[in-house]
């Protein structure tokens, strides 16, 4: 899916079924950086820059364990909710505000902007 990102504060990106527990979703952003949208084994959602702060890997790609994705280049741990390496890493990713509002998955049109620069 790729955006268009010059409507509305919040962008609809789908039914939060469409997320694999445990796994992700990216969205496309002409002109910039992907977007992964992560869901946890509890349910919970979260998005960030897809882009390990550490070599650039596709988060998206890597494995979601409790509050963290582990990058699939060299395993850095990244915190779904704050974007922070963590462990002995250290490096940050861009976050994204999303929610979930009646089963669909909304993400905040000018943070994705700012992620994606």
């Amino acid at each position: 899916m790729t955006l268009n990102l010059l409507a509305g504060e919040w962008l609809d990106i789908g039914w939060v079924e469409e997320i694999p527990l445990r796994g992700s979703r990216t969205v496309q952003v002409d002109g910039g950086d992907d977007i992964a949208v992560f869901r946890t084994g509890e349910g919970k959602v979260f998005a960030l820059r897809d882009r390990c702060p550490h070599k650039h890997g596709k988060l998206s790609q890597g494995i979601v364990h409790g509050g963290a994705v582990a990058c699939p280049l060299h395993n850095w741990r990244i915190s779904l909710s704050t974007g922070e390496a963590l462990g002995e890493d250290r490096g940050c990713t861009p976050t994204v505000p999303v929610k979930v509002s009646g089963g669909r998955v909304l993400i905040c049109r000018a943070s994705t902007l700012q992620a994606a620069a």
